[in-house]
Parts: structure tokens; sequence; C-alpha cells
């Protein structure tokens, strides 16, 4: 009985052993190879679990996705001789699954030290043989890491189609002490000029906005300068139409007034045109006549009371001189009306 239970142990045993040994499990984003007696197989499996023969058939893993290789502590030589250290380079890549196989069968499960590790240590050995200390430090530093990728990619499209270059990152490298003391103080010289260079732009930028300030402050006072000046063009258009309109005022009044008179004058004259009849001048030597305050007394009378013939040239004097004055009042008149009217023609 007891025999019966250790056979069915080691029964048992055997089958956990073979069931460990067979069954494996394959992680998501990786891809498993199988190699049987040493021949890799053709036929890969993707994530999950999977049987193989025990002892027979080993696999190995790959991944598939977006994987970072880091190569450390690579050394480079420059032109000038000096001997620098690139402390990390990153290369991003990703193997495309269709290509697994082939590149597995090519390079091995671990082709990225032959693709990648060491291709990197010969291109970046290639660049730094051709350029300066300064170059590599400092100058070109910058596209050293695209000069790698685009190298890199170059090589693995001939030499393994699907795997693929994303991104190569390269830190700085270390130089000798000495060497870094002075770059360092080179580059403290370089501050010096670019903050001393940032100063003057910052004093010329100052100077230019006081300049502009003043600008602007001219502008405001003669924009004020002009604005009372057109004021008081306008308070002086005001006064001088003010001025014209009681100017044309006066005028028009005083033509009204020298037309008055001249009307005035000129019906007088009419009027003693029509008056100056010889009834009316009779009637004005009687009026004369009753108005004389001397009386005569006696036998003889003068002769100018009683002699018409003595009377007559004193009578024919006074219409003469009536006649006289009455011209040249309608004279005047006229002259004063055609003046007026010149002076309205004028204006």
């Amino acid at each position: 009985m007891a025999n019966v239970g250790a056979v069915v142990a080691t029964v048992t045993g055997v089958i956990a052993l073979l069931l460990h040994s067979s069954v494996h499990k394959i992680e998501e984003g990786h891809l498993a190879v199988y190699y049987r007696g040493g021949a890799l197989l053709t036929t890969p499996n993707g994530p999950g679990f999977h049987i193989m023969l025990p002892f027979i058939t080993t696999y190995r893993s790959v991944q598939t996705t977006l994987q970072t290789d880091e190569i450390k502590n690579v050394p480079c030589g420059t032109s000038g001789g000096v001997m620098i250290y690139f402390d990390r380079i990153e290369v991003v890549n990703m193997l495309v699954p269709s290509a697994a196989v082939d590149i597995v069968r090519n390079y091995t499960a671990d082709y990225d030290k032959t693709l990648i590790f060491n291709k990197i240590h010969h291109e970046l050995n290639q660049f730094c043989s051709v350029h300066t200390l300064q170059e590599v430090y400092i100058e070109l530093f910058d596209i050293i890491d695209e000069n790698l990728k685009l190298a890199l990619q170059k090589d693995l499209n001939a030499m393994a189609p699907g795997l693929t270059i994303q991104a190569v990152r390269v830190t700085k490298p270390k130089i000798p002490e000495t060497i870094r003391r002075n770059f360092e103080l080179m580059e403290a010289e370089k501050t010096k000029l670019l903050v001393s260079a940032q100063t003057q732009k910052v004093v010329e930028k100052e100077a230019e906005t006081e300049r502009k300030k003043a600008i602007i402050e001219a502008q405001k006072v003669a924009q004020v300068s002009e604005i009372h000046f057109q004021q008081k063009m306008m308070e002086k258009e005001t006064e001088k139409k003010i001025s014209e309109i009681e100017d044309a005022a006066f005028l028009a009044k005083e033509k009204a007034r020298a037309d008055a008179e001249y009307y005035t004058a000129e019906k007088t004259a009419q009027a003693n045109a029509l008056k100056l009849t010889p009834e009316y001048l009779e009637l004005m030597k009687y009026q004369a006549i009753a108005a004389n305050s001397k009386v005569y007394f006696g036998q003889d009378i003068p002769d100018m009371f009683v002699d018409n013939g003595a009377f007559q040239p004193r009578i024919q004097h006074e219409e003469d001189t009536v006649s006289t004055d009455l011209l040249e009042s309608l004279g005047k008149a006229k002259k004063t009306k055609k003046a007026h009217r010149t002076d309205s023609k004028g204006g």
C-alpha cells in the first residue's frame, strides 16, 4: 500500500513537472519565438498561455511595442585627439511583429545589441573623428541625435527591415576637467556679453519709450494749440460775420435815410415848383408888404408902393432867386441819390 502511494506521488510530480515545463505565458506587446533542438521554428505565438514540448522546445519573448535601449559610457575621440565620454544614449525603437522571426533568425533574440548598441558606437566615433571638441561639445551637439537616428535607420532599412528607430537622445559628453573649466569660463564671458547686450537693448528700449512719450506729448500740445487756434479762428469768423451784418444793417439804414431825404427834397422841390405861380408870388408880395413894420406918412409916398414899373424888377429878382434856390436843391438831391446808388452797388 505504501508502494502504491509512492508511485502515485511520483507520477503526480512528473506530470506537474511536465506541465510546468510545457505551459508558458506570453505578455501583451510581446511575441514568442520557439527553438526545437536549437532550430528556430517559423511559427511564433502571441500573448496568452501556450503549450510546448517540455525539455525539447524552448522559447524567447521578443517585445514588439515601443522600447528604449540605453547605451552607457560610450567613448569618443575628437579630431584634435581629446577623448570624451557620452554618459548615456537612449534609442527608442519598435519591431514589427511580421519581421520578428527573420530578424531573430539573422541576429538572434538579442538583435538590439548587434543592430543598435554596436551601431551607435560606430556612428558616434565616426562623427567625433571628423569634428573638433568645440564642435562636438557646443556647436554641433544639437544635431548629433538626428545624425545618429538617420544613420541607424539607413542601415536598418538594408539589414533588418521591420525594425524602426523612433528617436535618439544623447546626453552631454564628459570632457577633461581642465577643458571643462575653460568652457565654463568661456560660457561665463558669453553670458556677460549677453547680459551687456540685453542691458544695452533695455537702455535703448527705455530711450525709445521716452522718445515716443515725448513725441506723443508734443503731438498732444500741438493738437491742443491747433484746437485753440481753430477756436480763435471761429471766434474771429463769427466777429467778422457779425460786423458784416452790422455794416450791412447800418448801410441799409443810411441808404433808407438818404432815400427818404432825397424823396423829401424831391417832393419839396416838386411842391415848390407847383407853388411858384404868378398868383402865389403876388400873394407873397402882399404878405411881405403887410409884414413890413415901416409906415410912411405924407404926401410923397415912395414909388415902390405905387409905381408898378419900379416894383416889377424887384419882384422879378425875387422870382429868379427862388427859382435858383429851388434848382440848386433839386440838383443836390439828385447827386445825393446817385451817390447812394453807387455805394449800394459797390457794397
